[in-house]
C-alpha cells in the first residue's frame, strides 16, 4: 500500500474512534465557559439590590449577553465551516476573561452591559468551534459525543445558584472577579484542544477538501429541509423562552411567593438546572435508541402538566416539579442540535451556531419581553403564563422521521 493510501486509511480509522479524552476536556471547557455566563443572571438579585435595577433593566442585561452570542454564533459557524480556526477557542475565552473582570468592577449599568457583551462575544466564538471539536472526536457515537459536550455547558449553567449562594451573596458584585481564574483555566485547556484540533485538520486535509468540493455542488436547501429547520427553530423558541423565564425570574417569584431568602431560592433554581444537565446527558443515548423525533416530542409535551402547575403548588411540591421539568425538558437540547446537523450535513458549525445560538437569542428576547410583562402586570402572572409554552411541542409531530432525514441525505 502506498504512503498516501496508508495515511488515508489511518486517518479514516482515527475518525471512527471516539476520543473520550478530548470529549471530556471540551465538555469541561464548556462547563467553565457556561458557568462564567451563568454568573450574569446569578448576579441579578445582587444587582437589583445594590443598584436598584428594575426587571426591565435586568432583562436588558440578559438581552445584551445572549443576543450578542446568538447573533454571532451562526456567523462564526458559517466562517469556520469554510475555514476552521482551532485557536479561536482560547482567543474567545480570553475575551470572556476580560468581560468577567469588567463585570466585577463595573460601577454603572452601562458598564455592566458593556462587560456582558464581551462575555457574550467570547461565548459566540467558543460554541460553534467547540461543537465541531465534539463532532471530530465523536467517531461513530455522535449522539453520545454531543451529549457529553452539551452536558458540560448545562452543568455550568446549573452552578449559577450555588455561585450566588456561596460567592456572590457574601462577596457581592466583586465576587465575580474570582471567575477570572476559571476563565484562565479554560484558556489553558483550550490551547491543548486547539493543538489537537490543528493536528487533526492537518491529517484530514485531503479528505476535508474533497468534502468541501462535494458540498459546494449542493449549496441550496430543499423546501422540505427548510420547513423542517423552521419547525426545529420554533421548538427551540418555546423551550428557550420557558428556560429564560425560569432562570432569570423564578428566584424572585420564590422569594415573593414562599418568603424564601436569596440563598433558599437559589436552591430551587439549582434543582431545575442540575436536573436539566442530567436530562441533556441522557437525551443523546435515548435518541440513539428510540429516535430523535420521538425524544423531541416526548421532551416538550411531557413537561406541560408540571410546568403549568409549578406556580400554584406548595414549595415542597414546586421543588419536586421543578426537578422533573428541568430533566424532561432538557433531554431534547443536544438532540435538536444533532437533528439539525443531520438535516444539513457538512455544515456542523453553521447548524450548531444556528440551533444553540438561537436558543440564547430567543432567551435574550424572552428576557426583555418577560421582564416587561412582570413590570407591567405582575411577576406571578408572568411565571404562570410561561407554563403553557411547552404546549408548542405539538409542532414536533410535523417533523420528518429520522429514517426520512437519512433518506434525504442519500
Amino acid at each position: 500500500m502506498s504512503q498516501p493510501a496508508t495515511m488515508s486509511a489511518n486517518s479514516s480509522k482515527a475518525s471512527d474512534t471516539t476520543m473520550y479524552n478530548i470529549l471530556f476536556i471540551i465538555g469541561l471547557c464548556h462547563l467553565l465557559n457556561d458557568a462564567i455566563q451563568a454568573v450574569v443572571p446569578a448576579m441579578f438579585p445582587i444587582l437589583e439590590k445594590s443598584m436598584g435595577l428594575s426587571f426591565t433593566q435586568l432583562g436588558i442585561i440578559a438581552f445584551s449577553l445572549n443576543m450578542v452570542s446568538s447573533v454571532l454564533q451562526p456567523v462564526v459557524g458559517v466562517v469556520t465551516d469554510k475555514k476552521p480556526m482551532p485557536f479561536a477557542l482560547p482567543i474567545g475565552l480570553t475575551l470572556t476573561l476580560c468581560g468577567v473582570v469588567g463585570l466585577a468592577f463595573a460601577p454603572s449599568f452601562v458598564l455592566i452591559v458593556l462587560s456582558v457583551i464581551f462575555i457574550g462575544f467570547g461565548s459566540a466564538v467558543f460554541h460553534p468551534e467547540g461543537s465541531r471539536v465534539a463532532y471530530m472526536a465523536a467517531g461513530r457515537r455522535r449522539g453520545l459525543a454531543q451529549s457529553i459536550y452539551q452536558v458540560g455547558g448545562n452543568t455550568g449553567q446549573a452552578l449559577a445558584p450555588l455561585i450566588t449562594a456561596l460567592i456572590l451573596v457574601p462577596l457581592g458584585q466583586k465576587g465575580a472577579s474570582w471567575f477570572s481564574l476559571v476563565a484562565a483555566l479554560a484558556v489553558l485547556l483550550l490551547i491543548y484542544i486547539a493543538n489537537w484540533y490543528n493536528q487533526r485538520l492537518a491529517a484530514n486535509l485531503p479528505r476535508l477538501k474533497n468534502k468541501n468540493l462535494t458540498s459546494d455542488k449542493n449549496t441550496g436547501l430543499s423546501k422540505r429541509v427548510k420547513q423542517s429547520l423552521f419547525l426545529i427553530l420554533l421548538l427551540i423558541f418555546a423551550r428557550s423562552w420557558y428556560i429564560s423565564g425560569m432562570t432569570n425570574f423564578y428566584a424572585f417569584f420564590a422569594i415573593e411567593e414562599y418568603s424564601l431568602t436569596i440563598k433558599e431560592s437559589q436552591l430551587f433554581l439549582f434543582a431545575f438546572l442540575i436536573a436539566g444537565a442530567l436530562g441533556t446527558f441522557f437525551g443523546g443515548p435515548l435518541a440513539d435508541r428510540f429516535g430523535k423525533k420521538k425524544v423531541i416530542s416526548f421532551s416538550m409535551l411531557s413537561t406541560v402538566p408540571f410546568a403549568i402547575l409549578i406556580p400554584f403548588v406548595p414549595s415542597v411540591v414546586a421543588f419536586l416539579f421543578l426537578t422533573i421539568t428541568g430533566f424532561i425538558l432538557m433531554t431534547s437540547f443536544s438532540v435538536t442540535v444533532v437533528y439539525a446537523q443531520e438535516l444539513v450535513p457538512g455544515k456542523i458549525g453553521t447548524m450548531s451556531g444556528l440551533t444553540v445560538g438561537l436558543a440564547f437569542g430567543m432567551g435574550a428576547i424572552g428576557s426583555v419581553g418577560l421582564g416587561y410583562i412582570a413590570d407591567l402586570f405582575s411577576l406571578s402572572s408572568m411565571v404562570s403564563s410561561i407554563g403553557f409554552l411547552p404546549l408548542l411541542g405539538l409542532i414536533a409531530f410535523l417533523l420528518p422521521s429520522d429514517q426520512t432525514v437519512q433518506e434525504w441525505n442519500q
